[in-house]
């Protein structure tokens, strides 16, 4: 322990009532929660079409006694996370366990709002209070592995499994060429099919050799 220090006071603290004023302030705002780095430890959601869930999440920057000594913080439970939706339309990256990001905490009482999903009185008198919590998203995180990458060459969708476009028509405009690149020729081998048909090698039934070209596309 510091020698002079007695809990969060230091011998200037009881020199005049100005000092005396400052340590009580500083206390008080000891107990407003604004921003704070956070480990998510469970999500209610997986990646699914879903609504937006909650997530679990651990405070990272210790709390600390009056002698110096950290005491880890305990887990908020059950905290509404960020999606970027506006009405129907959304991208949907749910949290996974042992993301890094910021949370942020709501001047009063959100848990009629949240409840309601609309105007509410606050539930109680608290403020800036860790129960009050919203996941933001990531920070400090690693590399990933699936991502869409905008930059100056372009941009680039990368998944290790597989890529989905389903909609009712799909359009691709390109101004120049279209190149699609596999490394197997057959279905069975994870080629490139159209329809269900091989794209390469593609061979047409019932046609006898000749110099003509087969029928068009009907």
């Amino acid at each position: 322990m510091t020698t002079g220090v007695f809990g969060m006071q230091d011998p200037a603290t009881t020199a005049n009532e100005y000092n005396a004023l400052v340590f009580v302030i500083r206390q008080l705002l000891g107990r407003v929660q604004t921003v704070s780095l956070v480990r998510v430890e469970k999500c209610s959601n997986s990646g699914g079409v879903t609504p937006v869930g909650t997530v679990d999440m651990t405070v990272l920057a210790n709390l600390m006694t009056g002698n110096r000594q950290p005491v880890p913080h305990g887990i908020l439970t059950n905290r509404p996370y960020l999606r970027v939706q506006g009405g129907a339309n959304a991208v949907i990256i749910d949290p996974q366990p042992g993301d890094l990001g910021l949370a942020v905490f709501c001047s009063r009482d959100s848990s009629a709002v949240i409840a309601a999903k609309g105007p509410a009185n606050p539930g109680s008198f608290r403020q800036f209070d860790w129960a009050d919590g919203l996941y933001l998203g990531g920070v400090l995180n690693g590399t990933p592995e699936q991502y869409v990458q905008m930059s100056a060459a372009g941009i680039s969708i990368v998944s290790p499994t597989q890529i989905t476009l389903q909609a009712p028509t799909v359009n691709i405009q390109a101004s120049s060429s279209v190149t699609i690149n596999s490394p197997a020729n057959t279905i069975e081998g994870g080629g490139t099919s159209i329809d269900g048909k091989p794209f390469l090698p593609h061979h047409h039934g019932g046609v006898q050799t000749g110099g003509s070209n087969t029928g068009g596309v009907t």
